[in-house]
């Protein structure tokens, strides 16, 4: 289907948690945030329900999100009722790849194609500070794991922080010369709690880019990486993967955008950064048909804007990411 603005919406973004085994300094508050009853989270059943409605409008392509989905309890039962809808064609995880080493396997067996980690810094010491405790060494058997089980392409989600990791942006580069993996750098948004904290640490795509090749060398352009959404993807000279860059906030790509957010609470969020949302949960638990929650999802997308606000600061006080779906 088609919004207003005559985009093809065929991807859906799922958050399946609002839970995190991580504090990421830029996510969340240190204390983290109380995380809604259980009773309010969406079950595995009603996902699946959603997911099979949004079929008839043309979705296609799945990401399962948090939080952290792989603390989600049932997450691999989750994967296999998508697999097993006929139309999906497309099932991809994002995580922080603390759990990913011990899941990898199960994972692919269940139906994920494609894995997205999130990696900042290849540093331990950075790794434990930005994430407040994470351990970077378990995220590493995590992306390893994840090549061993063929969930490729492997896409490293790195956000670009100056006065943080941009001394270490080319080095993270260097990692597609060696290994087939996709790093993709981020520009920093200025997000629920991280909207003060990123002042001053914004780095944009074209400085990081610029970065990139004064040290590596030029950027072939590179058209053909499953998946790749919003972001720009070049090979490094001699590099096994590949170079990507999002730039939601410097150029963003919102006339291209395919996506529809559900919440892990079941709200349907058309954009990221837009307060929009339509709740399709209560329809689910008050016994309505397929149709009318297709009827649902169809006004979501109806009521997707032409383009994020996010210049004019992020609008919710009470929603942070790992509450959204990132």
């Amino acid at each position: 289907m088609h919004d207003q603005f005559q985009r093809q919406i065929n991807y859906l973004r799922i958050s399946v948690t609002d839970r995190c085994n991580l504090r990421c300094i830029y996510c969340m508050p240190a204390g983290g945030v109380k995380s809604v009853s259980h009773d309010e989270i969406l079950t595995i059943e009603e996902i699946t329900e959603v997911v099979v409605a949004g079929v008839p409008l043309g979705i296609r392509k799945v990401r399962l999100t948090g939080g952290e989905p792989l603390v989600r309890r049932g997450i691999l039962g989750l994967v296999r009722n998508l697999r097993n809808i006929p139309e999906i064609d497309d099932i991809a995880l994002t995580t922080n790849g603390i759990l990913l080493a011990k899941m990898a396997g199960d994972l692919k067996d269940a139906g994920v194609n494609r894995i997205n980690i999130s990696l900042d810094t290849l540093k331990p010491t950075r790794y434990h500070q930005i994430t407040r405790g994470g351990n970077l060494d378990q995220v590493w058997r995590g992306i390893n794991a994840a090549l061993d089980n063929n969930l490729q392409p492997v896409k490293i989600n790195t956000v670009a922080i100056r006065g943080f990791n941009d001394d270490e942006l080319v080095d993270l580069a260097r990692l597609t010369i060696r290994q087939p993996l996709h790093v993709r750098f981020i520009e920093l948004m200025p997000i629920g709690t991280s909207d003060d904290w990123a002042g001053g640490r914004y780095i944009p795509t074209g400085e990081v880019q610029e970065l990139i090749t004064g040290a590596l060398g030029n950027l072939t352009e590179e058209k053909m990486v499953t998946g790749n959404g919003p972001a720009y993807y070049g090979r490094l000279p001699g590099a096994q993967g590949t170079v990507g860059f999002i730039s939601a906030v410097s150029n963003h790509f919102c006339a291209r955008c395919n996506r529809l957010r559900l919440t892990a609470t079941g709200q349907l969020r058309p954009c990221l950064f837009s307060g929009r949302e339509t709740d399709i949960k209560q329809a689910l638990r008050a016994g309505a048909g397929r149709e009318e929650l297709t009827r649902i999802f169809r006004e979501a997308i109806l009521n997707k804007p032409d383009q994020h606000d996010l210049a004019a600061r992020w609008q919710e006080d009470d929603r942070i990411m790992s509450q959204i779906g990132g």
